[in-house]
């Protein structure tokens, strides 16, 4: 089976796909999708739609999983997440796939067993279970990474039994 995580944002949004087969678990994919943020907020999230829909042109995703948006002090920032979450949301659906959302803290409890688990931690659980090596860049891909861990722990055996 093949999950793809999303952790979204108008800027940068991270993607990792995930392969687990018989309780193994391996990184298929992972990278940041930049938009320029001199253009239209508009043309923005088109480019973000067709990038998200080449993710999926390029494997075989079974189920997708969503870092859901975090409101902090910064409402312009929430906002702009806020429409990018969207935007991958119905790209997404449009392929006949639902998508679970997960809070940052429950991915980080899920892969870590704390929910209040750092960076480093995060990376080296991926590092551990997906035998993956330092992801270079911005924490986007990783973080995707881990949503999409964490949605593979959440559907356990049962549903990689049920795949063809």
């Amino acid at each position: 089976m093949f999950v793809l995580g999303i952790d979204p944002g108008l800027t940068r949004t991270g993607y990792g796909v995930v392969e687990s087969v018989a309780g193994r678990s391996r990184a298929v994919a992972a990278g940041v999708i930049t938009t320029d943020p001199r253009i239209d907020d508009a043309m923005r999230l088109l480019e973000l739609r067709h990038d998200i829909e080449g993710v999926l042109d390029d494997h075989p995703i079974d189920f997708a999983a969503i870092e859901q948006v975090f409101v902090n002090r910064n409402r312009g920032t929430a906002m702009a997440v806020a429409r990018a979450s969207g935007v991958v949301m119905a790209t997404i659906a449009d392929r006949g796939l639902s998508v679970t959302e997960y809070s940052p803290s429950q991915m980080k409890l899920t892969i870590t067993g704390s929910g209040r688990a750092d960076k480093a931690q995060i990376e080296a659980v991926l590092h551990m279970r997906l035998g993956m090596g330092r992801i270079q860049g911005p924490m986007d891909a990783a973080d995707a990474l881990g949503i999409a861990l964490c949605h593979v722990q959440h559907l356990g055996p049962l549903a990689q039994a049920a795949m063809p």
